[in-house]
């Protein structure tokens, strides 16, 4: 399998070095200082983890991984603070969309896609409960995952608190809001949530929201793709800034 490393001293050596970690599995049970090491490691640089049984490991590899088996994200990931603050000092009227709980590694890229297409300046998602930075991910991108930043953060509720001290406000699109997403200003800085299809945004990040929007729905399906209304959502900010020039 591509992206993988496995093994206790060879996944050390690959996070002291820097390489982007997607997610690191641990079997149930591991001790032994040099283990010790590696956990104290992936609870230093903030590494999800999961801790599996071995058979779980075993569907990776079948050579000696010692308990460990690594994923590696397919782009270089960005700083999440660094990142917010080279878009305020270089964009007037930036927009960056938050993913909450988007899970389908298809709808990530479709919407880091389009994401990119309408000249949004970062993808905000967190560490844990997101789709992988995978080699799929970038190819249903169409490579915009390679050019767009892209920052995992350990909490969305802090990360949101980030953004709305930054100047931004944050709307959340979810088809329980009252107002419609075209009667809104995204000419202001600006931050889109899109949660997750069966949940939605989580309860305690909509409450941070400043305002809630919804698509309006004309057919007998209830609900469009979560891609699909993040492409609305965010071409809708295109066409007000164009509108004005921006």
């Amino acid at each position: 399998m591509e992206n993988i490393i496995f093994g206790i001293r060879p996944v050390i050596e690959a996070i002291e070095t820097g390489k982007e970690i997607e997610k690191i599995y641990l079997k149930q049970g591991s001790d032994g200082e040099l283990f010790h090491q590696l956990t104290r490691l992936i609870k230093q640089r903030n590494i999800f983890t999961q801790w599996v049984p071995v058979e779980r490991l075993n569907r990776f590899t079948q050579k000696n991984h010692q308990g460990v088996v690594a994923l590696c994200a397919a782009i270089e990931l960005a700083d999440f603070e660094t990142t917010i603050e080279n878009i305020i000092q270089s964009t007037e009227n930036p927009l960056v969309v938050i993913l909450d709980g988007v899970t389908d590694v298809r709808n990530f890229g479709a919407i880091a896609r389009s994401a990119e297409c309408a000249g949004a300046q970062a993808v905000i998602m967190p560490a844990k409960g997101a789709a992988p930075v995978n080699a799929d991910a970038v190819k249903t991108s169409c490579g915009a995952l390679n050019i767009i930043p892209v920052c995992r953060v350990p909490n969305l509720k802090t990360a949101i608190f980030y953004l709305k001290s930054a100047g931004f406000q944050i709307i959340a699109a979810t088809e329980k809001a009252e107002k419609l997403y075209y009667d809104i200003n995204y000419i202001k800085p600006t931050a889109l949530i899109m949660g997750s299809e069966d949940t939605g945004i989580s309860r305690t990040n909509i409450e941070l929201c400043d305002e809630q929007v919804k698509i309006p729905i004309c057919g007998k399906i209830n609900s469009l793709n979560v891609s699909a209304a993040a492409s609305i959502l965010m071409f809708e900010a295109v066409k007000q800034k164009q509108k004005n020039n921006i």
